[in-house]
């Protein structure tokens, strides 16, 4: 299935559809059973199962409970394929509707079961197992986005770039060598296990720096390059695949968006802010788990290097606005300010990065994200949020919603969120990629595991810090 087509729910007559408080359209539905049978379910998790129970119990506003209980185990349900591989474990996970693993979504999907480790020790040795399979992946290429279950094959195998037939797609994204950071460190730190870390583990963490290294670009334009023969002009590379030129400053090359759109000036500041971050989890991970003092100063020195280049480059004024943080820049002064829904982005920052919620410039950003400042905010009959290019006009994204509310500490903001939420799953009981502003019965991507999980994070958050917000 490609990512970009449009499912339309054929059994939701127009007629369903109805004004709410907010002046949004939605459908109320009842609460059918739309979970996969147990029997089918890739793999059961007991602590999963528990805060399910939990909540459906406990949470007043029982649509959102029902939502929970089929969002919130999806990726566990429907996408990962466990084993115990040279004896040691191994998991493939799926995005969902296109069979290959991106490292960033299988990250994001599993990340919601982190705090839950302690309780089941197989779902630790999942998430152990997905650390394997990451490793495993960077050392076949660094550069590539998403994997194969083996040596298979790819539809895109005719891509101009070097690919290898472990490899699904190769679109060089930066986020996709921070998330196995993120993965690693939050394991180390909820469980005290440094079994992943082993020598493949090591490897592939230096395969990393090395790689960012190299999308610097300070002396030359380093090995990747990248072209496809297609009609959509974000899914291939100008520059003869080198991507636009950029001006060598510090900051480290994406030729990709996390969308997995291509980048209009190269250097794309979220992603940057989050390696930033990563390089410093791997600091610390190299110099208390690998003892390797050397590896760890290297890693601590890129990150202040990085950091210092987004606080000279990576600020823009926008009249109305003050400065805010751009979205792409290219070191020659030129810079994009907008959003995508996509993770990181810059309405991500606190979620994903260092940068705080209270930051003042992070504040500005925000306001000028969830306005109509941003080209890609929508806001119709059915909803307000923000999309993507790689969804074209006029399409939300539940993740940026999500994401709105994860980083939101005002309590009306995250209500609205949740009734966003709510009203545009489109009496499916799952979230979606994206939903037409007007109508969210139009959506893309019926099965889209991070969505769905990243649903559950929320509302799990929400139950832990501000159960009241459950009940409405």
């Amino acid at each position: 299935m490609q990512r970009r087509t449009f499912i339309r729910q054929t059994s939701m007559a127009a007629a369903a559809l109805t004004a709410s408080s907010s002046s949004f359209a939605f459908y109320r539905p009842g609460f059918p059973i739309v979970r996969i049978p147990e029997s089918e379910r890739k793999f059961k998790s007991v602590a999963v199962e528990k805060i399910i129970d939990e909540i459906k119990k406990k949470a007043g506003n029982k649509e959102i409970a029902w939502l929970f209980e089929n969002c919130f185990p999806n990726t566990l349900d429907t996408t990962v394929e466990y084993k115990i591989k040279d004896g040691r474990p191994d998991t493939f996970v799926i995005t969902g509707d296109i069979h290959a693993m991106w490292l960033r979504d299988s990250t994001a999907q599993v990340w919601p079961y982190m705090s839950l480790m302690k309780e089941d020790t197989a779902l630790q040795q999942l998430i152990a197992g997905v650390i394997n399979r990451q490793s495993t992946c960077i050392n076949i290429d660094p550069y590539a986005n998403a994997f194969n279950d083996g040596p298979t094959g790819s539809e895109w195998d005719k891509d101009h770039t070097a690919m290898k037939p472990e490899l699904h797609e190769r679109k060089w994204e930066i986020d996709s060598l921070c998330y196995p950071i993120r993965l690693s460190y939050h394991y180390w730190k909820i469980t005290g296990d440094i079994s992943p870390f082993n020598e493949t583990w090591t490897q592939a963490m230096q395969a990393v720096v090395k790689t960012f290294r190299e999308q610097q670009r300070k002396t030359n334009r380093g090995p990747y390059t990248f072209g496809r023969t297609t009609s959509w002009s974000t899914d291939t590379v100008p520059g003869n695949g080198y991507g636009n030129p950029v001006k060598p400053v510090g900051l480290i090359v994406s030729i990709f968006r996390p969308s997995d759109d291509a980048t209009i000036y190269p250097f794309l500041i979220p992603s940057n802010f989050f390696a930033v971050t990563s390089l410093r989890q791997l600091a610390e991970m190299s110099k208390l788990i690998l003892k390797d003092a050397a590896f760890a100063a290297e890693c601590s020195d890129f990150a202040a290097e990085v950091e210092n280049a987004l606080f000279r480059y990576a600020i823009a004024n926008r009249e109305g606005f003050g400065k805010v943080y751009a979205y792409e820049v290219d070191g020659f002064g030129n810079q994009l300010c907008m959003d995508d829904s996509n993770v990181p982005s810059l309405l991500a920052l606190p979620y994903i990065s260092g940068v705080k919620s209270s930051d003042p410039v992070y504040k500005n950003t925000r306001r000028l994200l969830l306005s109509s400042s941003n080209p890609y905010f929508f806001r119709g009959k059915a909803g307000e949020g923000i999309g993507s290019p790689h969804t074209l006009v006029d399409n939300i994204w539940p993740i940026g919603i999500i994401i709105r509310a994860l980083t939101s500490t005002d309590d009306a903001e995250i209500k609205k969120c949740l009734g966003l939420l709510q009203n545009t799953h489109a009496g499916t009981g799952f979230m979606h990629e994206s939903f037409n502003k007007d109508d969210a019965s139009k959506f893309t991507r019926k099965w889209f595991a991070w969505a769905n999980t990243i649903f559950g994070e929320l509302i799990l958050k929400l139950y832990r810090e501000r159960p009241y917000l459950l009940n409405q």
